[in-house]
């Protein structure tokens, strides 16, 4: 058996004390925003043991093996006891033997676990480099020069630190199509030669803006190869930044809450800002989470502010310096105008992208939606911050078919309809078989059952004490005061095309179990849990309107020689270790994919496929590793490609322009630059088969 892989940073996870102080304001060292007493799911579980049939009864969810796909039968409580969320040929406790052959599409040698200064794949693949921060990408932006940057030069350049990635079909033009990129943040200690982080000038400031946002950008493969390019000019091409027009729409836009001395309608923002991942809809839009965006505002004033981990002094950047709305002691509400869910239309560049009030206000990492058996959207969301939740959002209205004018303007506002729920978890085993160790309860597997708990519908709140416009607003309590179920940094969550299960990467929580802080419990079974989890849910009935759901833990992360991990029963001996999974995403044979953030393994961070079905379920194999200091974001697994953003290469303690602890993605003597990356086989050939 092989030494565990050591754990080296003091840091959540695996990542630099810079990483922390520019992607989420050292959030992680300040006090937890979630002081709520409200019940955690050790509480639940203590008091539920009792009812343990019953509440397994209310996991309605069978398996059909063979297909791999939900049926749609109740069973009797007996019945429930033993197959709510089984199937697969899986028992409880015992681990499988594999087929033969690997899992499709994940049929490949896997990388090893390495800390080497470049993106790493597979025996018989190729790669390159799509788009870095900097390219021009609109008709008149120069080539991109480290010393002679402008704010205008980057408004029309790719930005900084990509995230989500999505790319779109582009109807009538061969070879291209429409990718979308989120760009989080900025480290302009990584960006400005000699930059002074308590003077910051107005210009290097205002390059910052235009740093962050989205970009639009049309790309043209290459015949024969997996290579993409940009198309740079093309007429699709679009960058919005931290001083665009955006729209708040949906039951909360116009209230006082989002009201402000420029916008006394409470209807017209300013910018986007801290976009992590996201979502693309059925009907061909784009979803953008507004996640870190308390970082950005200086002098909280107020209990809420604090709620949502807005400082109480100044900022990292001194943003207040040149604009006084990130001054929450001159304009309190502007915070209140980000934490939401964007909706892109990137097929239309003059279309004012929209912020989606129905959708709550939290540190949104993602938004994906699928699709309910009458054509209504149901979008899954967690929040990223440790011991907050998990929501999702069930419209009211039916998604239109085709491509017409009446059907696009009818989709775009699928997302300003509906009920907004947040979700209450139970285990089904005794709380003394939970001790924080990971070590699995006697039933062999972390499981359970749960509710959805709704806060608002419109203009109606549900919850006691708040209206609906509070309810939106200030969704992290309303979340308090229903006791939702506070988890393990809810990040991703994706449903799977398959299946209909969704799946929910808990990133990691290193406060679980300290002092004054929730113990450990059924869904985040290990106390200062450094790897993280990925939870597996089923709607009852496959219904994704349902208000209870079954769940058990399909991944526990780690090295695989800790007994403290778990592979959905797969011998732990045949899989590759992971850590602090934080985005996901499927391929077309129902594989699930996570990139991770903040190794706290000892090597560099990467992206993962994972069989979530058959004889190889969890059965899971590294497909590349990315540049010292990177964080894998952004998977697009595609057929014939996987797309991969670069983010924050380079981003270690001491590191700066001068003296940059990363050559990627140019080598020696360029300054290091977050990137796409483009993957495919040598032999044209789909991924993994």
């Amino acid at each position: 058996m092989r030494n565990l892989l050591p754990f080296i940073s003091s840091h959540p996870g695996g990542r630099s004390a810079l990483t922390c102080r520019f992607r989420c304001g050292d959030a992680c060292f300040k006090e937890t925003p979630n002081t709520s007493d409200n019940e955690y799911a050790g509480d639940i579980i203590a008091g539920a043991v009792s009812r343990r049939s019953m509440m397994r009864a209310a996991a309605v969810v069978t398996v059909a093996t063979a297909a791999g796909t939900a049926a749609l039968t109740g069973p009797s409580a007996p019945q429930a006891e033993a197959v709510a969320l089984a199937g697969h040929g899986h028992q409880p406790g015992h681990p499988r033997k594999p087929a033969p052959s690997g899992a499709r599409g994940l049929r490949f040698s896997p990388v090893a676990p390495n800390k080497d200064d470049k993106v790493t794949v597979p025996d018989g693949y190729a790669q390159n480099v799509v788009i870095r921060w900097g390219e021009p990408i609109l008709r008149g932006a120069p080539a991109f020069h480290p010393d002679k940057q402008t704010a205008k030069a980057q408004a029309g350049q790719f930005g900084y630190n990509n995230d989500f990635l999505s790319l779109l079909p582009l109807r009538g033009e061969r070879g291209r199509q429409v990718m979308v990129a989120n760009h989080e943040y900025t480290d302009e200690i990584l960006m400005f030669r000699g930059y002074d982080p308590a003077n910051p000038t107005r210009e290097q400031v205002e390059i910052a803006w235009a740093a962050h946002g989205l970009s639009v950008v049309v790309v043209q493969e290459e015949n024969r190869t997996g290579k993409l390019g940009p198309v740079n000019r093309h007429p699709l091409n679009r960058r919005l930044t931290a001083t665009s027009e955006f729209r708040m729409t949906g039951p909360a836009a116009g209230s006082t809450l989002l009201r402000t001395s420029a916008d006394r309608s409470g209807r017209k923002v300013l910018g986007t800002l801290n976009n992590c991942a996201g979502g693309t809809t059925p009907w061909g839009t784009t979803l953008h989470g507004e996640e870190n965006f308390n970082q950005y505002f200086a002098n909280g004033t107020t209990d809420m502010h604090k709620r949502y981990g807005i400082g109480t002094s100044a900022t990292e950047r001194k943003w207040e310096r040149f604009d006084r709305r990130f001054d929450l002691a001159k304009e309190p509400n502007e915070a209140n105008r980000f934490g939401w869910v964007v909706e892109l239309d990137p097929y239309d560049p003059d279309s004012t992208p929209r912020k989606r009030t129905a959708l709550g206000r939290f540190k949104h990492e993602a938004a994906q939606p699928r699709l309910t058996s009458d054509g209504r959207p149901v979008v899954y969301m967690g929040d990223d911050e440790k011991f907050d939740y998990l929501y999702k959002f069930v419209s009211s209205k039916r998604m239109k078919k085709g491509n017409s004018r009446a059907a696009r303007e009818h989709n775009l506002t699928l997302l300003d309809e509906g009920t907004l729920y947040v979700a209450k978890l139970s285990g089904d085993s005794p709380v003394t078989e939970i001790d924080g160790s990971g070590k699995l309860p006697e039933d062999g597997e972390f499981d359970g059952s749960g509710v959805w708990i709704p806060l608002a519908t419109g203009t109606t709140s549900h919850v006691p004490g708040m209206t609906a416009d509070e309810v939106y607003v200030y969704t992290r309590l309303a979340g308090d005061k229903v006791g939702a179920t506070k988890m393990d940094r809810p990040e991703d969550v994706e449903p799977s095309p398959r299946t209909g299960r969704v799946y929910v990467a808990l990133t990691n929580n290193s406060d679980r179990g300290k002092a004054g802080k929730p113990g450990a419990d059924e869904a985040n079974p290990r106390n200062s849990n450094k790897h993280g989890q990925i939870l597996e849910l089923a709607e009852n009935w496959d219904d994704p309107t349902s208000d209870g759901f079954a769940w058990r833990l399909f991944l526990v992360a780690g090295d695989p020689d800790d007994p403290a991990t778990y592979f959905a029963g797969f011998p732990k001996e045949s899989v590759s270790p992971i850590s602090c999974p934080d985005n996901v995403a499927f391929d077309a044979h129902g594989n699930l994919w996570i990139s991770t953030d903040g190794n706290a393994l000892g090597s560099h961070d990467g992206l993962f496929g994972v069989a979530t079905h058959g004889d190889r379920r969890g059965e899971l194999k590294q497909f590349l590793t990315v540049p010292a200091g990177a964080e894998t974001c952004g998977p697009v697994i595609q057929d014939r490609r996987v797309l991969v953003a670069v983010q924050h290469p380079g981003e270690i303690d001491g590191a700066s322009v001068e003296k940059p602890a990363s050559v990627w993605p140019d080598g020696p003597g360029k300054i290091v630059r977050p990137s796409v990356v483009a993957v495919w086989r040598k032999d044209g050939r789909d991924i993994g088969v």
